[in-house]
């Protein structure tokens, strides 16, 4: 396991949390291995399911001795922190600001990165010790939301996640995210619903590419 700054470099070296949301235990591992080939190296399980550190284990073992990194998302309570954690997660993902999971984070050393859209809950996951900060939903506030949270925090790591896609993530890393989330936009699920790996592989190759084009423009 990399530490807490190793794992933050990783997904900011990639610029994409690709977030594995309601696939079966029994395909998540071949559906993770798929998405590592097509270039992104960091991967959220979401713990909105049943046997989520199953899942976890499955995708870490999966993807042991590669460059990816595995984490959880959709965490709500320090106890669910803690329980993906053991799980093997390398970083924790949350919808909102809850210090209480910041703290229990920052005790395993694991990266924190809590959802927020306001100022307010922005410096308030900042004191609380968050590594990277979750605009979310970020379509409902746009791209310029990017920069005015930014604007008073300063250098604060921003990944915008709900709702980016190939077409408007450009404008996402032109205000200034280190990184991006993604669910559909990346995870192919009738692709998945298939067992359609090179299906898997092409959706994401081309969020990829849109990433790595937006961030060379």
């Amino acid at each position: 396991m990399a530490n807490a700054s190793g794992v933050r470099e990783r997904i900011v070296d990639g610029g994409v949390i690709a977030i594995l949301r309601g696939i079966d235990e029994e395909r998540i591992a071949s559906v993770a291995r798929a998405i590592h080939e097509a270039g992104v190296t960091a991967l959220e399980v979401t713990a909105d399911g049943e046997r989520t550190g199953a899942k976890i284990a499955a995708v870490d073992r999966e993807l042991a001795g590669t460059d990816a990194v595995v984490g959880a998302g959709t965490v709500l309570d320090p106890a669910a922190a803690q329980s993906v954690v053991d799980a093997g997660a390398e970083f924790v993902l949350a919808p909102d600001c809850n210090p209480a999971v910041i703290r229990a984070c920052n005790r395993r050393g694991v990266v924190s990165i809590p959802g927020v859209m306001t100022p307010s809950e922005a410096v308030t996951a900042v004191e609380a010790g968050a590594d990277m900060l979750k605009l979310f939903p970020a379509t409902t506030v746009g791209p310029g939301h990017v920069g005015a949270l930014r604007g008073p925090l300063g250098d604060v790591d921003v990944v915008p996640t709900g709702g980016v896609s190939p077409e408007n993530v450009g404008d996402f890393f032109a205000a200034g995210a280190v990184a991006v989330g993604a669910g559909s936009a990346i995870v192919d699920g009738d692709a998945v619903a298939a067992g359609d790996a090179e299906q898997i592989r092409e959706t994401a190759a081309a969020f990829v590419d849109a990433v790595e084009s937006a961030r060379t423009a």
